[in-house]
């Protein structure tokens, strides 16, 4: 399987609400969230290539998966 890399932004936002299932991802800066995502065991993306864009879009995927577990 291959790793995740920056258009997945479903599939990161589920993974970091597997990691972080207590957190409200809209109270995540974008410094904290960027180094999260990197640190995710299965992302395989350049950190260089991330923009503000990438960022919300993972963020709002986390959202949603969020806003449905509560």
């Amino acid at each position: 399987m291959q790793g995740l890399n920056w258009g997945q932004f479903e599939d990161i936002g589920i993974a970091l609400y597997e990691k972080f299932p207590d957190v409200d991802p809209l109270k995540v800066r974008f410094t904290d969230l960027l180094k999260w995502v990197i640190e995710l065991e299965d992302f395989e993306g350049d950190p260089a290539a991330s923009n503000e864009a990438k960022l919300e879009a993972v963020q709002m995927a986390w959202y949603e998966e969020w806003k449905e577990n509560q």
